[in-house]
C-alpha cells in the first residue's frame, strides 16, 4: 500500500499481498488521542518516522480527504514489517475541530451546539470501541508532557459501552474464520496501550554557572552532586508511568486480570516515551544528534538481524522534525543509561506480537494468561468487516445490529457528558436561591405585574449562579414552580376599580344575580373591593356619605345616588335624561357579534392607525345612508315619539316634524329612533353608535329651588364645602328691549335672536350711556344669573372655581365680585390640585362634580351642553344622553356630573402625579343664553305679561338687595296702554360696608383680637395653656371663644394622637383661625373636648396689656 486510506476503502480494496507475507500474521497498531495545531504535531506523522515514509503530509490529512461525521479512521498496509496502522482522527484534533466549527451555524443556541458535540463524542467513542476491538497495540499520543485526567473517564466509558455492545458484536461475528476466544471477547487480544507525551520546551534542571545548567547527562557543572543514572526525560518518564498507573488502578479500569479489562499496561517494561522538545541551544542540539548517529552506526555491526523483516534498514533513517529531535545522548564519564528512540519504544511491544509471544500483563497471586492471536490479514479483514458494518450501519443485514449498538450509547451520557452532569449540579443549587428570592418581601396575595417583576429578580440570581446546557430546562421549572406558587392562593384579584386601585381580595368569582358571596368556597365567590373608601354627596348635593371605590359604571354613576336620592333629593324637582326602553323580556348589550349600519363606526375609538381621509369618507357614507333612511322613516307617530323621547318638543324635529323634505334638519343626538332591542353597555360618547341608549343615565339634572333659593350674600349652604368658597359667580345676560318711540320704526339688529351686544356697551349710533333713561333712547335690560363650577375630592371637601386655575374665596360679605365669564368662555378642568391638601407630599386631585346654575324669572333662555373630554386625545368627548337642553326659568338647576367615564377600551382613569390636568377638561360652551320666545316677537307684541306686574315707560330700574336672583332689573319692556294703575318704584336702599362685630367683650378685660379685621375673639382669663403647636406656629387653648364660627368634624391624627375635630374661622373676616376639639379618643386627652384652638399667627392683644 503506497498511500495511506480510509477504514471503508481498505475494506472494500482486493489487496494483493506479496506471496512471501501472504500466511505470516500481522500485527495491528491503532493510533488515537490529541494533536494541536503546530507543524508536525499530528499524529500522522509518527507513521513517517516508525515507517522510514513520507506516508502523510506533513499538516494533516487534506480537507477533501476528510469524511463528514467528525470522526474517521485511516489506514496504512506497511507488509515489509508486517504492520498495519489505524489512525482515528476525531475533534479531539484542532484541525478537525476547526473543520466541525465551520459547519455550525451563526446563530446556534447553547444547547444545539451542546447537543452536536455530544453527538461527536459518541461518534468518537465508536471509532474507539473499533480499535479496542481490531488491534494489538494501541498508542496515544498527547501534545502536551502531562496526562490528561479526562482519559480515565473516557476509559471507563468505553469499557461500559464494549459490556454493553459485546453480544451484539459476537452475533457479528460468529461467522467469521477466526478462533472461538477471539469470538467470545471479540478482539484478538487485549490490547496493550502505550502513550506518547511531546515535551513543549527544553527540560528545565536548576544547577549549574552561565545559565548552561546541566547536560544532557544529568551532572552538576560545579561537580557538588553525584551524577544520576537517568536522564531527565527518563526520570519524568517514569514519574508519568507511575502517576497514570496509579490513577488507572484506582479507578480499575486497570485490574489483576487482563482478560477482564478493556486495555492492559505492561508490568516489566516502559509504556511511556516522551518525545523531547526543541533544544534552547541549536548547534548543541546538533552536535548531540551527530554523535548519537555515530555510536549508532558503529554499533550496527555487532547487532544481529533475524528473519526475513530486516529490522537493521529501519535503525538509521531520517525523522520528522516533531519527533527527530530525540536525546541519544550517551555519557560514558557520568555512567548514564542512554534514552532510546522513539521507534525502539515501539518496537519491543510489535515484536512481542510478531513473534506469538503475546502479553502476559496480569498481576496478582494466581496470574491467569490471556488469550492471543495473530491473524493474517485475510481473516483480520474479514473481521474488521463485520465489525465495521455493524459500527458504520451502512449495510441493510447488519442494520439491526446497528441501530441496537446506536441505542446502547445511552450508557456513554453518564461518563462523558460531565458539563451535563456539572450544569444539572449547579442548577440545582440555583434553584432554591431564586425561589428564595421570588419570595422574598412578597404579600400574601399580589397581582401579575408584581409576579413579573418577582420572577424578573428571580431568573436574575438564577443567571447569576446557574451554568451550563441546563440553564434553560432548570429556568423554564423556575417559571412552572413561581407560576404555581402565585396560583395555589396567592394570585390577587387582577381587576380594577374606576379610579384604578387593585381589588384586595384574592383569585375570586364574582356571585350570580340574587346570590350570596361565599368566603369558604374554592375560589371564593365575593365583590370587588380595593378598601378605598371616599365621601361623596347626592345630585342635589346636600348630603354627603361615605362610598366603596367603585368597580362598575352603575355602581359609580347611578347605584351610590339612587340610593342617596330616597333620603334627600327623591322629590325634587328634575328632568329626567332619556333611556333605553326594552320592548323584549330579555333586551341584549349592543356588540360586535350584531350587524350595524355603517353609520355605527366609532369615531373616537377607531384605530390610531387611521388616517383622515378614511374618516372623511367613512362620514360621506353615513350621509348616504341617513338620507336613505330619511326616505323611508315614517311620518308624524315616529316623529312624535322621537321627539318625546328625547325630551324635545315637535318644532325642533326639521322634517321629521311635519313631513317635509326641503327643510334643512336641525343636528341631534341621534338620525333614527333609537333601539328598543339593544343597548348601550356604558356611556354615551362621542364614539358610540348612534340610535343606543343605556340603561340608565350617568348624569343627573335636579332643581333645588325657585331662583331665591340662592342668596348671594351667604352663598351654597351645602355641607362639605371650605370656608369662602361656596359662592356662585354672577352672570349677566344682557336682555335688548325697544322703546315706544321706536316701535316698527328700525330694523331688526343683525338679523338673529341669538346675538346681543356684550353687557354695558352702548349701540353704534345712539348718544347716551347704556339703559339710560330719556326719550328717543335704547333700554338694555340685565338680567343676572349666577353660575358655579363645583369640585369635590375624595375626602368629601367641596369648593367652587371661578376660573380654570383659580379657587372661589370670599372673605366677606356681599358674594363672589368676579364674573363669571372667564369660567364660561375656558375649557374648564375636570381635575385640579384639591387647596386643603393632607400632609403627604402625594397631590391631592378633586374632580369636577356639579354645575350649579340660578336661571333668573326673566325672559331669558340658559340651554345647557356639557361635554366632558377626561383624558387626551384620542380620549372621545362625554355628554349626556340629551344635548342642548333649556332650562326652565325661576330656578336653581344643579347638573350632577359622571362619578367615572368609561369608553368601550375601558376606563378612563384619573391622572396620575406626574400628569399634565389640562389634557382632562370640560369644553366651553357648556351654557349658552339667549332671548325667550316671548322676547323674540316683542316688536308686534308690546305688552308683555311678567308676574302680572306691568313696568312703567322710561322709569329706570334700580337695585334691591333683598333678592339677586330675580330683581326689577330683569324686568323688560314699557308699560302698555290699558296699564292704569302702574306698580310704584321700590324705594332705593344704598347698603355701605362698616365692621359690625357679633360680640363684644368689656374693655376692663384684657383680651385676644382677629389680627385682620380686629374682631374680638376671647378673654385672657380664658385661656388654658399657650404650649400648643399649631400649623404656622404657637397656639393657644381657649375655654371658650366669641365671633368664630364652627365648620363640619373631622377625624384627625395629631401629635397627641386621634381626635375629632372641627375648623373655627372668624365670623367677620371668613379666616380660618384654628379649630376646635369636638372629642379625644384617648383618656389623657379628655379635657380637651370642647376647647378651642386659635393660632398665635392670627390674634393681636387689646385692652389694657401694657
Amino acid at each position: 500500500m503506497a498511500v495511506p486510506m480510509s477504514m471503508g476503502s481498505l475494506l472494500l480494496s482486493e489487496l494483493t499481498e506479496d506471496p512471501i507475507y501472504k500466511d505470516e500474521g500481522l500485527c495491528v497498531l491503532g493510533i488515537f488521542g490529541k494533536s494541536a495545531m503546530q507543524p508536525g504535531s499530528a499524529k500522522e506523522s509518527l507513521i513517517n518516522t516508525l515507517a522510514d515514509k513520507h506516508i502523510f503530509p506533513l499538516f494533516g490529512p487534506e480537507e477533501t480527504n476528510c469524511p463528514g461525521g467528525g470522526s474517521f479512521i485511516q489506514a496504512y498496509y506497511n507488509q515489509e514489517s508486517r504492520v498495519l496502522y489505524l489512525v482515528l482522527t476525531s475533534v479531539c484534533d484542532n484541525r478537525q475541530l476547526l473543520r466541525e466549527c465551520e459547519t455550525l451555524g451563526a446563530g446556534i443556541g447553547h444547547s444545539e451546539a451542546h447537543d452536536f458535540w455530544k453527538g461527536a463524542e459518541k461518534q468518537h467513542c465508536l471509532q474507539l470501541l473499533y480499535l479496542f476491538s481490531l488491534c494489538h497495540v494501541l498508542l496515544l499520543v498527547h501534545p502536551t508532557c502531562s496526562f490528561d485526567v479526562t482519559y480515565d473517564r473516557l476509559f471507563r466509558a468505553l469499557d461500559a459501552l464494549r459490556q454493553k455492545a459485546l453480544p451484539l458484536l459476537r452475533a457479528a461475528i460468529k461467522d467469521t474464520p477466526v478462533s472461538k476466544e477471539w469470538k467470545v471477547n471479540c478482539r484478538p487480544c487485549p490490547p496493550r496501550l502505550l502513550f506518547v507525551f511531546q515535551m513543549n520546551g527544553a527540560l528545565k534542571v536548576s544547577g549549574g554557572t552561565g545559565g548552561t545548567g546541566l547536560g544532557g547527562n544529568g551532572t552538576d557543572a560545579l561537580g557538588g552532586d553525584k551524577p544520576k543514572k537517568h536522564s531527565p526525560r527518563r526520570r519524568l518518564q517514569h514519574a508519568l508511568e507511575d502517576q497514570i498507573y496509579r490513577i488507572f488502578r484506582k479507578s480499575r479500569v486497570l485490574t489483576n486480570q487482563s482478560s477482564n479489562c478493556l486495555f492492559t499496561v505492561p508490568a516489566n517494561q516502559a509504556f511511556v516515551y516522551v518525545v523531547p522538545g526543541p533544544d534552547e541551544d541549536p548547534v548543541g542540539a546538533l552536535l548531540g544528534q551527530l554523535r548519537a548517529n555515530c555510536a549508532l552506526r558503529e554499533n550496527d555491526t555487532g547487532m544481529s538481524v533475524s528473519g526475513p523483516r530486516r529490522y537493521q534498514h529501519m535503525r538509521h533513517t531520517a525523522r520528522q522534525p516533531s519527533f527527530a529531535v530525540e536525546n541519544s545522548s550517551l555519557s560514558s564519564a557520568g555512567g548514564q543509561l542512554v534514552d532510546c528512540t522513539l521507534k525502539e519504544f515501539l518496537w519491543q511491544h510489535v515484536e512481542l506480537v510478531l513473534t506469538k509471544k503475546g502479553f502476559d500483563d496480569s498481576v496478582g497471586r494466581n496470574p491467569q494468561p490471556s488469550h492471543f492471536e495473530l491473524p493474517t490479514y485475510t481473516k483480520w479483514v474479514q473481521v474488521a468487516c463485520k465489525l465495521y458494518q455493524v459500527i458504520d450501519g451502512s449495510e441493510e443485514e447488519s442494520a439491526e445490529l446497528s441501530i441496537k449498538v446506536q441505542g446502547q450509547l445511552k450508557v456513554l451520557e453518564g461518563f462523558l457528558d460531565a458539563d451535563a452532569k456539572f450544569s444539572e449540579n449547579r442548577c440545582q443549587k440555583a434553584l432554591p436561591l431564586a425561589h428564595s428570592a421570588y419570595q422574598s418581601n412578597l404579600p400574601h396575595n399580589y397581582t401579575t405585574t408584581v409576579h413579573k417583576n418577582q420572577l424578573t429578580q428571580a431568573l436574575r440570581v438564577y443567571s447569576q449562579h446557574a451554568r451550563g446546557v441546563a440553564f434553560q430546562r432548570y429556568a423554564l421549572q423556575l417559571h412552572e414552580d413561581c407560576y404555581k406558587f402565585w396560583s395555589n392562593g396567592h394570585q390577587l384579584c387582577e381587576e380594577r376599580s374606576l379610579t384604578d386601585q387593585h381589588c384586595v381580595h384574592k383569585f375570586h368569582l364574582l356571585p350570580k344575580p340574587g346570590e350570596k358571596p361565599e368566603m369558604d368556597r374554592n375560589p371564593p365567590i365575593l365583590h370587588h373591593n380595593s378598601r378605598g373608601r371616599s365621601t361623596s354627596s347626592c345630585n342635589c348635593g346636600r348630603k354627603q356619605a361615605p362610598r366603596e371605590d367603585p368597580f362598575d359604571i352603575q355602581s359609580a354613576n347611578y347605584d351610590f345616588y339612587q340610593m342617596l336620592d330616597e333620603k334627600c333629593c327623591g322629590k325634587l324637582e328634575r328632568i329626567h335624561f332619556p333611556v333605553f326602553q326594552p320592548s323584549t323580556p330579555d333586551p341584549a348589550p349592543a356588540g360586535d357579534a350584531v350587524p350595524r349600519p355603517p353609520e355605527t363606526v366609532e369615531s373616537g375609538g377607531s384605530e390610531e392607525g387611521e388616517g383622515e381621509g378614511e374618516r372623511e369618507r367613512e362620514r360621506e357614507r353615513e350621509q348616504l345612508k341617513e338620507k336613505e333612511a330619511v326616505a323611508h322613516t315614517p311620518g308624524d307617530s315616529t316623529s312624535l315619539s322621537l321627539a318625546l323621547s328625547l325630551g324635545q318638543s315637535t318644532d325642533s324635529l326639521g322634517p321629521y316634524g311635519d313631513g317635509g323634505e326641503g327643510q334643512e334638519k336641525r343636528p341631534s343626538l341621534v338620525d333614527r329612533q333609537p333601539s328598543t332591542v339593544e343597548y348601550l353597555p356604558g356611556m354615551l360618547h362621542s364614539g358610540c353608535p348612534k340610535g343606543l341608549l343605556p340603561k340608565f343615565s350617568s348624569w343627573s339634572l335636579v332643581k333645588l329651588g325657585p331662583a331665591k333659593a340662592y342668596n348671594c350674600h351667604t352663598g351654597l349652604e351645602q355641607p362639605g364645602f371650605l370656608p369662602g368658597s361656596a359662592f356662585l359667580l354672577p352672570w349677566d345676560v344682557v336682555i335688548r328691549c325697544r322703546s315706544e318711540e321706536e316701535i316698527g320704526l328700525s330694523e331688526p339688529l343683525d338679523g338673529g335672536p341669538s346675538s346681543w351686544p356684550a353687557p354695558n356697551k352702548a349701540l353704534v349710533g345712539k348718544r347716551g350711556g347704556v339703559g339710560g333713561p330719556g326719550r328717543g333712547r335704547r333700554r338694555d335690560d340685565v338680567a343676572r344669573a349666577f353660575v358655579g363650577f363645583e369640585y369635590e375630592d375624595s375626602r368629601g371637601r367641596r369648593f367652587l372655581s371661578s376660573a380654570p386655575d383659580k379657587v372661589v374665596k370670599v372673605l366677606g360679605p356681599g358674594g363672589a365680585k368676579e364674573p363669571a365669564t372667564r369660567a364660561l368662555n375656558a375649557d374648564m378642568p375636570l381635575y385640579i390640585t384639591s387647596p386643603a391638601q393632607g400632609r403627604g407630599l402625594k397631590p391631592h386631585y378633586a374632580q369636577l362634580s356639579r354645575l350649579f346654575i340660578v336661571v333668573p324669572d326673566a325672559p331669558l333662555e340658559i340651554t345647557l351642553n356639557p361635554q366632558v373630554q377626561p383624558g387626551p386625545p384620542p380620549c372621545p368627548v362625554f355628554h349626556p344622553e340629551q344635548t342642548e337642553l333649556v332650562l326652565p326659568p325661576d330656578g336653581l338647576w344643579v347638573l350632577r356630573f359622571p362619578y367615572a367615564y368609561v369608553t368601550d377600551r375601558g376606563p378612563c382613569y384619573p391622572p396620575k402625579e406626574n400628569q399634565p390636568l389640562a389634557s382632562y377638561r370640560v369644553l366651553k360652551g357648556v351654557l349658552r343664553a339667549n332671548a325667550a320666545k316671548e322676547q323674540r316677537v316683542y316688536d308686534q307684541c308690546i305688552f308683555f305679561p311678567f308676574k302680572g306686574v306691568c313696568l312703567p315707560p322710561r322709569t329706570p330700574p334700580r337695585p334691591s338687595p333683598a333678592c339677586c336672583g330675580a330683581s326689577p332689573a330683569s324686568r323688560p319692556g314699557p308699560a302698555a296702554p290699558s296699564c292704569t294703575a302702574p306698580t310704584p318704584t321700590p324705594p332705593v336702599v344704598r347698603m355701605t360696608r362698616s365692621k359690625t362685630f357679633q360680640a363684644y367683650l368689656p374693655s376692663c378685660h384684657r383680651t385676644y383680637s382677629c389680627i385682620h379685621c380686629r374682631a374680638h375673639l376671647a378673654n385672657h382669663d380664658e385661656l388654658i395653656s399657650k404650649s400648643f403647636q399649631g400649623s404656622q406656629g404657637r397656639a393657644y387653648l381657649f375655654n371658650s371663644v366669641v365671633n368664630v364660627g364652627c365648620g363640619p368634624a373631622e377625624e384627625r391624627v395629631l401629635l397627641t394622637g386621634l381626635h375629632a375635630v372641627a375648623d373655627i374661622y372668624c365670623e367677620n373676616c371668613k379666616t380660618t383661625l384654628g379649630w376646635k376639639y369636638e372629642h379625644a379618643f384617648e383618656s389623657s386627652q379628655k379635657y380637651k373636648e370642647g376647647k378651642f384652638i386659635i393660632e398665635l399667627a392670627h390674634m393681636i392683644k387689646d385692652n389694657g396689656w401694657d
